[in-house]
């Protein structure tokens, strides 16, 4: 493929496209993936045609072929990976803040995320989708291993045992699952509140896993002495502790 894209025969219907104009291949590649994204985060991804994002990106279906000759599938995958990348790129812990005020940001940037892709976004941890396969969803795969690794890094830990790992992993399930039904249920609950109450899960699991794993004691301990006394996680663990039976 040339720098340039090809010139696009002159007939009415390619006069009609407003928007068209010749990109260089990078950039129009570039281009098609974004609109892909922006509709597939719309609209669940069985019901985006290669027609859809011709029309949407002012280009031809023919040229959309040129970039992805593999069509829909090639074109899902590609806006998949370039949804993961933005996606990984919000997991940056920010400098400042107590590790609860550091997670909650952390958060903060998933759940924007996750507003801004919508029903895109469910389709894909739901799976079932005529576009999923081994690839898309070592695609999706690589994501939660990132924000495990990650996770880990932010608690202090670098190499974690199988407990420690177990209650990462278990906490970005219930992040996931947490995330659809807010989409699901039409975002009820603000953002801040659900963010808040997946900092005290983070918490809450920690420390119930703390008397069965060393690790996960020392990262309780790490987490309670960077904290303020009446914090967060004090006040919360201050109120678990005042629960009886009976």
């Amino acid at each position: 493929m040339n720098d340039t894209e090809p010139a696009e025969p002159a007939t009415p219907a390619a006069r009609k496209r407003s928007g068209y104009r010749r990109l260089p291949v990078q950039q129009r590649r570039e281009q098609l993936i974004a609109v892909a994204l922006s509709l597939f985060s719309t609209r669940p991804p069985d019901e985006v045609s290669l027609d859809d994002v011709a029309e949407a990106s002012g280009a031809s279906r023919p040229l959309v072929y040129r970039y992805f000759a593999g069509g829909k599938q090639q074109l899902y995958e590609a806006a998949l990976r370039s949804a993961a990348t933005e996606l990984t790129h919000r997991f940056t812990v920010p400098q400042r803040g107590t590790p609860t005020e550091q997670l909650g940001a952390v958060l903060d940037a998933y759940f924007s995320f996750v507003a801004e892709h919508d029903a895109g976004y469910a389709a894909l941890l739901r799976g079932g989708s005529v576009v999923e396969t081994a690839r898309t969803n070592a695609i999706v795969d690589e994501v939660r291993r990132t924000a495990l690794r990650r996770t880990l890094r932010y608690m202090g830990v670098r190499e974690a045992g199988p407990r420690l790992t177990l209650l990462v992993r278990s906490w970005i399930s219930v992040v996931e699952a947490s995330s659809i039904s807010w989409l699901d249920e039409g975002r009820q609950i603000p953002p801040a509140e659900l963010r808040d109450w997946l900092v005290d899960q983070f918490v809450a699991m920690t420390a119930a896993s703390a008397p069965h794993d060393g690790q996960a004691a020392e990262v309780l301990a790490g987490l309670l002495a960077a904290e303020s006394p009446d914090g967060r996680a004090a006040r919360l663990l201050a109120g678990l502790g005042g629960l009886t039976i009976g």
